[in-house]
């Protein structure tokens, strides 16, 4: 493992899509560092060359509403679908296998418009209810937070 600043943080963002009272979950590829051949939901790391070009409009380059940016940008990008407004789920911490620190912020998002067409970074995917995703073999917590955007949509308090 190398040597870590202990300041320095990976910060991702995921995205449970929701169409027609189901959930759109994805198969991690087997090359992927952290949770190789997991399913789970569309996201991504926060990337600096990725954002530096956007405009911004501030005197110093600072950039507002980047998480619902990424949220849309990795959902296209991995499913190749649009989605509406991100709405925040919750945020976890997690060690990756090789030291990375990872913050990841979970959101929720309804389903705008296109076909599901995968890039490399997945092999595969499937739109389940809550209760069917609990037969997958789902990245820990995964499920727990698609229940909780169940009862969210459904107006069922939350536990």
């Amino acid at each position: 493992m190398a040597d870590l600043d202990p300041r320095l943080h990976f910060v991702t963002a995921t995205a449970i899509v929701v169409k027609d009272g189901k959930f759109l979950i994805t198969k991690r590829a087997a090359h992927e560092k952290a949770f190789p051949n997991k399913w789970t939901v569309p996201g991504g790391k926060l990337v600096r060359k990725e954002y530096e070009s956007l405009p911004y409009k501030t005197p110093y380059p600072q950039w507002y509403n980047m998480m619902d940016w990424l949220v849309r940008k990795e959902v296209r990008e991995e499913a190749g679908i649009e989605i509406e407004k991100p709405e925040y789920l919750t945020d976890l911490l997690f060690i990756r296998p090789d030291g990375y620190p990872v913050v990841t912020l979970s959101y929720w998002a309804r389903y705008k418009s296109g076909d599901v067409k995968l890039n490399g970074e997945m092999s595969d995917f499937a739109w389940v209810t809550a209760e069917e995703a609990k037969k997958y073999d789902l990245i820990e917590g995964i499920a727990e937070e698609i229940a909780e955007v169940g009862r969210i949509i459904s107006g069922t308090p939350s536990r």
